[in-house]
C-alpha cells in the first residue's frame, strides 16, 4: 500500500495505518528535532506533540500526498512552542546527517570537526536552527523549507543569511569551518 493510501485511511481513523506512517517517520523526525531542540527528551515530546497533533488534524490534511512535509512543519513547530517555553541551558547533541553532504565528507568527520559545528550551531537562535537542519540536514530547498516552518520566502533568505554570517564569524579563527560556513552559503 502507497503512503497516500496510508494517510487516506489513517485520516479516517484507522490507527494501523497511522502507526505505519508514524513508524516510516520517527526517526527522521527525531533526528530534526534534536537538532533544532539540542535536547533529547524536549525532543521526543515535540516529536511525540506532532504526531498528537497529526492524529488530531489528519481527517482535515487536502493533500495527503504532501503528509511528509506537513509532518515536518508540525514537529517544527513543535520544537518551536518548546522553545518558547524552555530556558535557556546547554544541551548536547550526536549530528546524525541523514543526507551525504559536501561539507560532512567521506563518513570519518572527526570529532573535533563535529564538536566545532555543534558549538558554532549552539549560538544560533531556534528559527535560525531550524532553517539550516531544513536546508542542510534534510537538504530541502530554500523554497520548501521556507513553506516548511511557515514563512516568507525572503524571510528564510535573510535568516539563512543571518546564520551563515554567524556561523562564518563563531568559526573564523578555525580555517576548517570557515571555509564549512562557505560550502554552506554556496549550496543555499
Amino acid at each position: 500500500m502507497d503512503q497516500r493510501e496510508l494517510v487516506v485511511r489513517a485520516g479516517r481513523g484507522d490507527h494501523d495505518a497511522f502507526a505505519v506512517l508514524v513508524h516510516g517517520s520517527v526517526t527522521r523526525l527525531d533526528a530534526i528535532a534534536r537538532l533544532i531542540l539540542r535536547d533529547t527528551e524536549l525532543a521526543r515530546d515535540a516529536v511525540q506533540e506532532a504526531f498528537i497533533r497529526a492524529w488530531r488534524d489528519l481527517p482535515r490534511l487536502r493533500e495527503p500526498e504532501r503528509f511528509d512535509a506537513w509532518l515536518h512543519r508540525l514537529t517544527v513547530n513543535a520544537c518551536m512552542d518548546a522553545t518558547r517555553i524552555q530556558r535557556r541551558r546547554v544541551h548536547e547533541v550526536q549530528l546524525t546527517p541523514l543526507v551525504r553532504h559536501p561539507w560532512v565528507g567521506d563518513g570519518t568527520a572527526t570529532l573535533a570537526d563535529r564538536d566545532l559545528l555543534d558549538r558554532a550551531l549552539r549560538y544560533l537562535p531556534p528559527e535560525q536552527r531550524a532553517l539550516i537542519v531544513l536546508r542542510f540536514h534534510l537538504d530541502l530547498t530554500l523554497p520548501d523549507a521556507a513553506e516548511t516552518l511557515g514563512i516568507p520566502l525572503g524571510t528564510a533568505k535573510s535568516r539563512l543569511h543571518r546564520a551563515l554570517d554567524t556561523l562564518r564569524t563563531l568559526t573564523e579563527t578555525d580555517d576548517r569551518y570557515g571555509a564549512l560556513a562557505g560550502d554552506l552559503e554556496r549550496s543555499a
